[in-house]
Order: C-alpha cells, then structure tokens, then sequence
C-alpha cells in the first residue's frame, strides 16, 4: 500500500527548511536575480550544515546495510531518503529556485552516484559531503549536438591500458552548478561518456571527474532567462585523465553489445526527474499563494462550498490552479515513495516530470494574469516565478521526450517503434 505519510524527521526537517526558505533566501531573492551568478553565502553556509547531516545520515545506513549484505545485491530496505529530498527540494524552490541550484552537493550528482555506484563508490564519493567546508557537485550530460537525444552523446572515455585511466575528450553545455563543481575543492561532475563510439547507447557510461582535475576546464557560463543565481556552465575535457574506479558502478568493461551500461546510466533520470518536479512544484506553490494573498487582500474570497456552475471565472482560474498543482504533486510522491522501496519507477519518474513542468508553467502564467500590471512588474516576483518555472518542462528531458517515454511505456513499444 502507498503510504505518503511523514515521519518525526522529515517534519522537523521541513519547519528549519521553512525558516531558510522564508528567512534566507526570500529576502535577496531579487537581489540575487538580478546580480546574475553571484553566490547566496549565508544560504549556502546555513544549508551546507543541514545538507551535510543529511549526507552522513545516509552514509551511516549505508554503512549498516554493506555490513549485512557486502556486495550490494540485496539492498531491498525501504527508506525515505527520496521522500525527505522531495519535501527539502520543494521547500527549497519555494523560497528561489535559482537559489536552491547554489545549494553545496547538488542532487543531480547525488542521485547519480546513489543510482549507479557501487555501495563502495557511494561511500567513497558522498563522504566529502559530510564535512568540512561547503562543496558541489553537478551532471555533465548535454552537448550542442545531443540535446535530449543521450544516445548521440559523443564526448569520449578511452581506457589507457599504461596507467589504467581514463582519458576523457569533448565538450558538456548546460551544466547546473558546473562551475562550482568544477573549480571549487573537493566537487565533483558525474560526467556521460562513451566507451564505444560505434555501439550508439550501449556503449555510454558515467564518470566521476573531480574538480581542478587537469584537462577540465570551464569555458562559458550561460546569461539565463530564469534560475539566474544558480551557474550553467560549457566545460571542455582535453584529454582528461582520472582513475581507472572512477566510472559508476562496475568498472570491468565489457562487450559494449551486451552491457547494461546505458541501462546504469539512465537509472539516474529515474532519480533525477522528481527532483525537477518537486522544485517546479515550489514555484507553483510560491505563485498560487502569493496569487490567493493578494485576493484576499482586495476582498475576493474563493467559494470552495458552491457549485461549479456559479462559481466566477476568476474562482475557476484559481481552483484550477490548485488542482493542477495538487495532482503534480502527488505523482511526485508517489516517484519518490517508489525509489525509496526499491521499486522501479521510469514511468512515475516521467509522468512526475511532464505533470510538474506543465502545471508550473500554466499556475506562474495565471498568476501575472490574474495579478495584471503588478503581476508584469517587478514590484512583485510573480514575473520572475513565471521565468523560473520555464525551465522545469525542459531540463532532464524536455515535457516531449518524456511524454514520448510515458507512451511507449504503456503502449509496449520500443524507441524504433515510436519516435
């Protein structure tokens, strides 16, 4: 039975997380759009101490569960770290969501190391985030040719047989937080590449190249319609060298025609894709509030207790507006319920992300709608949820390559089948 009920822990959890969102991030939310690529510090000291906790929280249980069982193999505890990341996430965006991007250890990265690495990897990787000073990491995934398209990825790894290395060559755009990843100590980008050219999807993997590694460099940050505090960056890989257990999960390669290495990989957007619906559905909620305060305001109330057919347009807008919002976010829960019993998820995952992205974008247009002049203006920040939002319907596979994997999911079909 599906169970979205909380916990004592993610409870508290969300009362600090409300007080950074309302006391720390709200207040320069502006500020901080419009200072583009200027770093939140005390949001980022205050939430790498909380993120940090969380990190070694995880890293203790991991700790028990290769004590039980060393190989990893059956791992079938249900937990609720997923659970607690999507109420955090939410929370968070609800406060800024391009401030919440400048969060130390981005999810992207953790959830590609906790849906590919080794039990070993993982402890390896995610312990530089349980202490010291604050650090990133980010996803290397997009290129100028392969856009949603991961298969047509062409940024290489070649094995030196030599130093047994890795020498990674090509090019990455639209890295989350890939300049802090990059050249901040201690970070980290889990970088797709591929093994074998000629093999197309079967032959693509994940790396993790750790920052100021030599042969990484950053080489462009993105001016952004939204999200305008968090850095988008290009990072060029000229012959990149790092260690030979630095590809996620099994670092044996085998026949590339056989491998489950693509398979590995994706496994990642199933974790991945909620966390882009939980931070849409923050803004949502940011804007749907701030819409209903400011009717109440004015004396327009919402008669929740009439009949449809009596109900003002404007009622109707609003009541839309929660529908909408309350439906994306039970599919995301209900993604994130499943990764947290171990249930494979790439049709909740998708459906989580295509609901989210497009409820988000129509509940910010409403809300400048329903606002007018004010709503346009920069008085308030309706018009900047409105430009935040956009970009939950496109990163992480836009709101059509995920529609596409939703039908050939429940149609049965393949991707030569349906394109």
């Amino acid at each position: 039975m599906i169970d979205f009920s909380l916990s004592d822990r993610i409870k508290q959890q969300n009362t600090q997380l409300q007080m950074i969102a309302e006391g720390l991030m709200r207040p320069v939310s502006r500020e901080m759009d419009e200072k583009e690529h200027e770093k939140p510090w005390d949001f980022i000291n205050a939430t790498w101490q909380f993120t940090s906790m969380q990190t070694a929280r995880m890293l203790r249980k991991l700790d028990k569960q290769q004590a039980d069982d060393p190989a990893g193999k059956n791992d079938k505890t249900p937990g609720e770290y997923y659970m607690g990341l999507m109420y955090m996430i939410e929370m968070l965006s609800w406060g800024d969501a391009g401030i919440y991007l400048c969060l130390p250890m981005a999810a992207l990265a953790g959830s590609a190391i906790e849906a590919v690495g080794t039990p070993a990897q993982k402890k390896r990787f995610l312990t530089r985030f349980a202490e010291g000073e604050p650090k990133w990491g980010a996803m290397a995934i997009t290129e100028s040719h392969a856009g949603s398209d991961t298969s047509a990825i062409r940024t290489t790894a070649r094995l030196d047989p030599e130093t047994s290395e890795w020498v990674l060559n090509g090019e990455k755009i639209f890295v989350t937080s890939g300049l802090m990843a990059a050249e901040k100590s201690d970070g980290i980008l889990v970088v797709w590449a591929t093994v074998d050219p000629s093999a197309g999807r079967r032959g693509i993997k994940s790396f993790v190249v750790e920052a100021n590694t030599p042969g990484m460099k950053v080489t462009k940050l993105e001016h952004k319609l939204g999200i305008r505090a968090s850095d988008t960056a290009a990072i060029v890989f000229e012959d990149c060298r790092i260690p030979f257990d630095n590809i996620l999960g099994n670092p044996e390669v085998k026949d590339t025609s056989k491998t489950k290495g693509f398979k590995g990989v994706m496994k990642t957007f199933d974790a991945s894709r909620p966390l882009v619906a939980a931070s849409a559905i923050g803004i949502g909620r940011a804007a749907l509030e701030f819409t209903k305060e400011k009717l109440k305001e004015n004396g327009i109330t919402i008669r929740y207790n009439a009949p449809r057919h009596q109900l003002t347009a404007l009622e109707r807008d609003v009541m839309d507006m929660e529908s909408q919002l309350k439906a994306a976010w039970l599919l995301t829960l209900r993604a994130a319920w499943m990764l947290d019993q171990k249930l494979p998820n790439p049709l909740e995952s998708s459906m989580a992300k295509v609901k989210a992205g497009k409820a988000v974008t129509l509940i910010t247009q409403q809300a400048v709608e329903i606002l007018g002049p004010l709503g346009y203006s920069r008085e308030f920040l309706a018009e900047k949820w409105m430009r935040d939002a956009k970009i939950n319907d496109l990163f992480e596979g836009t709101g059509q390559i995920n529609t596409l994997i939703i039908a050939r999911r429940i149609l049965g079909y393949n991707r030569t089948q349906l394109k």
